[in-house]
């Protein structure tokens, strides 16, 4: 557990599972309006970093550690480069995934793509970056479909686009199996950008396009708070169904300011209060896999900055644990959780051996029911004031 005294309580520790993507940390500040603000980051130098801060892990697309031309080598030698940082500092690689955006041959998507022989060199790419994936020992496999979608209602069949998105989720889960690898797939929903319209844009979509697949078991969704609220989303109801029906295996944490471009700040900025609901709704329901962070550090700052923007990234998740344990212990809260009826929904609505009939049958005082008060305000600012810092 984190420290409880002082300032220290906000240090995290490895316990706390929290991981970083190397893109994150890594990014040049590179926009469309402008060119790199910062140098390349040699990933090993990223792993020693991150450790120093405390993280626990860290995760990479293949073509964050080695080039997309990388001959056998060129690839052999980074990664013997990011092992041996693994080694040194003992950060773990929880979840993998694979750059299916980046080059112009993805340009019409991996999976999706209109060119039949891109499609073909997406699964050979994937294939090759989950037996790394297993090698170093991660248990999530994450696919991010970014470039699956069209700027225009003509450009793709929607229907014939999902066919092979999933007849590709369906071959690499049937890969996985074949070679027992310990390993499950998590669909990164997205609305939009870079394409215009992207497949699976939401957590309903992709929890509904799972259902369809020859393995929905290995399957499940790695939901991302400004992807979410680029939709205009709520997010931690968004985690909540995600938890509901077993389904989120990996969680990309960041800050965004609602329905615009996808910001990608660092954990807490933005929107605070959905913040604070989701650290308490992961916190008290039990998800028990990485806290992600998925941010980028604005272009405005240096290699120092980008430290500083990490560790507040952690920070502020420890603060808002914080509070939000400060919330479920309050007496007072939990008088109001009872007063307001959240904690009687989970009684079945009809009793063991009660049927459609004898609710028919019930006389209802209908006055009395629409005249109740919820008292919803008066617990949302007791959350409020936790969240603050005044109570």
């Amino acid at each position: 557990m984190t420290s409880t005294t002082g300032e220290s309580r906000y240090t995290p520790v490895p316990e706390d599972r929290f991981s970083f993507g190397l893109w994150t940390v890594g990014w040049q500040g590179v926009d469309v309006f402008g060119p790199a603000t910062r140098p390349p980051m040699d990933p090993a130098h990223a792993v020693h970093k991150l450790a120093e801060l405390g993280a626990w892990g860290v995760t990479f697309h293949d073509n964050d550690i080695f080039a997309f031309d990388a001959d056998d080598t060129a690839r052999d030698q980074a990664l013997d480069s990011f092992r041996k940082a693994l080694e040194e500092t003992g950060l773990v690689v929880p979840m993998v995934t694979t750059n299916l955006f980046g080059h112009p041959v993805f340009k019409d998507g991996g999976f999706t793509s209109n060119d039949r022989s891109v499609r073909r060199f997406a699964l050979a790419k994937v294939a090759r970056n989950l037996d790394l994936a297993a090698e170093l020992g991660a248990k999530t496999f994450v696919m991010w479909g970014g470039r699956e979608g069209a700027e225009s209602a003509f450009a793709k069949d929607i229907g014939l686009a999902l066919d092979r998105y999933r007849e590709a989720v369906n071959l690499l889960g049937d890969y996985v199996l074949e070679q027992g690898y310990d390993l499950r797939f998590a669909i990164e929903p997205k609305p939009n950008e870079p394409r215009g319209d992207i497949l699976l844009p939401t957590i309903g979509h992709a929890l509904a396009f799972i259902e369809s697949l020859d393995h929905p078991e290995l399957v499940g969704v790695n939901p991302e708070v400004g992807h979410e609220e680029m939709a205009g989303m709520n997010f931690a109801a968004g985690i909540g169904q995600a938890l509901w029906a077993g389904k989120l295996f990996h969680i990309d944490l960041n800050g965004q300011h609602g329905p615009r471009f996808d910001q990608d700040l660092r954990f807490g900025a933005g929107n605070l209060r959905g913040a604070f609901a989701l650290v308490d709704l992961l916190e008290t329901h039990g998800y028990d896999g990485p806290r992600h962070f998925d941010f980028k550090p604005p272009r405005t700052e240096d290699e120092e900055g980008v430290w500083a923007s990490a560790a507040g990234c952690m920070k502020n998740y420890l603060v808002l644990r914080e509070r939000a344990a400060a919330f479920r212990a309050d007496p007072e809260v939990q008088a109001a959780l009872e007063h307001s009826g959240v904690t009687t929904l989970g009684t079945p609505t009809l009793a063991e051996g009660e049927t459609l009939q004898t609710v028919r049958e019930e006389t209802y005082d209908i006055e009395t029911m629409a005249a109740r008060g919820f008292a919803f305000e008066q617990l949302d600012q007791l959350a409020m004031d936790h969240l603050l810092g005044v109570r």
